[in-house]
This record gives structure tokens, C-alpha cells and sequence, in this order.
């Protein structure tokens, strides 16, 4: 029912809209990096090597690239990946995050690539999996170096050939999944030692991003510590207005083992004891 001029009218406003989006984001990066201060997705940094890592982020978000982020626990790799989906042509589509190493060994398999009915004991209905859920969006793979080298073989298939068999099918399933990975172990010493695949290595560490650690970047703590303070107060509805300088300065003090989340952490408790005090509690 409609006019082949309307159809190209409209596509071509899509077109337009998406492109004014794409330069909008670019154009406010760019003030952010003027103003001395620079977002990312939900990450805020002011440290040239935070600065540097959300440019290559944003520089390969566009692309069907498959990305290994690598970081000590606590610097915000799922928020990089989340950032990078929500950059990239498929934020439209799912971002279906997964910890390999939360998955029962036995379970991994079926939970990734799906089943079908009767596939095993206690399956009694389809199940789709992982990589199905996320078609046409984002999987990330948290904790890469924890699956199983006999997971390890079937995922490299899936990354090689675009297709997912579910446990107990011989049918293969096409899909456009955009994968992710993370870890914090070193996979280079992982593959030296035949923990990990080397081929799957070499899959996935197309573009490598390193997240470094807190105590490394040590003038992003003030900024971080006002985002989330500002964050946890309008949750608490506490009216609070910063830190205290003798505070910031044992913040800065601290080595940060678990690194950003720690601080989060920390943060939230000065929060939830600014709103004990505000109600006069002990």
C-alpha cells in the first residue's frame, strides 16, 4: 500500500536521524574531553589511559569485531562491553552477558548453544541458549579463561562458522551474534600451559582492550568517588555535596585491590552514614 518514493523518503530520514545520532555522540565526547572529563556508556575517567581505552572502544563498537577485555576484577570490563553494544549498530538487539565461570560444568554447553527436547534427562521442553538470545545483538563472555577446553572447541565453531548446534540436534541454527569476552587471567600463560586453545585465543584477541587497575589511575578516584556519591545520594536522598578533603585523601591513600567496585562500595557506605546522620540516628 504505499509509494516507492515514500518508502525511499522514509529510509533515507532513517538514514539521516541515525547519522545526526552517531555525530551527536561524537560532538558531546569531544566538549566532555575539552571540559577535562570523559564518558563512556556508564564509566566516567579523567586519566589519559582511561581515555585512550574508551577511544578504541568507541573506534571498534561500529564494527562486528570480536573484542577481548582484559582487567583485574573491579575496573569495569561488562561496562565496557555494555558500552560498546550501546555504540554499535546492535544496540537495538540484546546484550546478553554471561560469567563462564558461574556455569555448572556439566550445564555450560547446553546453557551457551541451547537443547532440544529430550536431549537429555530433565529436558522436557526447547531451549534456544545463549547465543540464540543475543541474535543480532551482543554476548558477553565474562570469564572466558574459566570454560572447559571441550566448550572451548565447539565455541571456536561457533565463532568460525556462524552457527550453533543445540545438544541434541544434528540441524544447525544461523546466527549474527556479536561476541565479547573478558577475563582476568593471563591467556597467554593460559595456552602456554594447554589451559587454553590457542586458536580460540587468536579468535578472540582481534582487538585487545586492557583495562588497567585503580591504584594505576590513581587521579580518576576523586572524580569517581562524586559520581557515585551523587548516584547512592539521590537513591538515599541525602543532599550530599562532596568529600571531605581529609577523607578524599585516604581514598587516595588506599591501594584499591578490588579496584572500582571497591570504591563503589566504600562510597556507598559514607552515603548510607551521611543519611543515618541526617535522620540523627547513632
Amino acid at each position: 500500500p504505499f509509494k516507492a518514493d515514500e518508502i525511499e523518503f522514509t529510509l533515507r530520514k532513517a538514514e539521516e536521524r541515525e547519522r545526526l545520532k552517531k555525530d551527536n555522540q561524537a560532538l558531546r565526547h569531544k566538549v566532555a574531553i575539552l571540559q577535562g572529563d570523559f564518558t563512556f556508556g556508564q564509566m566516567v575517567a579523567r586519566s589519559k589511559v582511561m581515555q585512550d581505552v574508551f577511544f578504541l572502544a568507541i573506534k571498534v563498537a561500529p564494527h562486528p569485531t570480536t573484542v577481548l577485555i582484559t582487567g583485574e576484577s573491579g575496573t569495569g570490563k561488562e561496562l565496557v562491553a555494555q558500552g560498546i553494544h550501546e555504540y554499535s549498530d546492535r544496540s537495538a538487539g540484546a546484550f546478553v552477558a554471561v560469567n563462564c565461570g558461574s556455569l555448572p560444568e556439566g550445564l555450560i554447553e547446553s546453557e551457551l548453544f541451547g537443547y532440544k527436547r529430550g536431549a537429555f534427562t530433565g529436558a522436557d521442553r526447547d531451549k534456544p541458549g545463549l547465543f540464540v538470545e543475543a541474535d543480532h545483538g551482543t554476548l558477553f563472555l565474562d570469564e572466558i579463561g574459566e570454560l572447559p577446553l571441550g566448550v572451548q572447541v565447539k565455541l571456536l565453531r561457533v565463532l568460525q562458522e556462524g552457527e550453533v548446534h543445540p545438544v541434541g540436534s544434528n540441524v544447525p541454527r544461523k546466527i549474527d551474534v556479536r561476541v565479547i569476552a573478558a577475563t582476568a587471567r593471563d591467556l597467554d600463560q593460559e595456552v602456554r600451559m594447554g589451559l587454553f586453545r590457542q586458536d580460540l585465543y587468536y579468535r578472540l584477541n582481534v582487538v585487545h582492550i586492557h583495562l588497567p587497575p585503580l591504584r594505576e589511575r590513581a587521579n580518576d578516584i576523586p572524580l569517581l568517588s562524586d559520581y557515585f556519591l551523587k548516584r547512592h545520594g539521590r537513591r538515599l536522598d541525602v543532599p550530599v555535596t562532596g568529600i571531605a578533603p581529609a577523607a578524599m585523601t585516604k581514598l587516595l591513600q588506599h591501594g584499591w585491590p578490588g579496584n572500582v567496585r571497591e570504591l563503589e562500595n566504600v562510597v556507598e557506605v559514607l552515603a548510607v552514614a551521611a543519611s543515618v546522620r541526617r535522620k540523627g540516628k547513632p
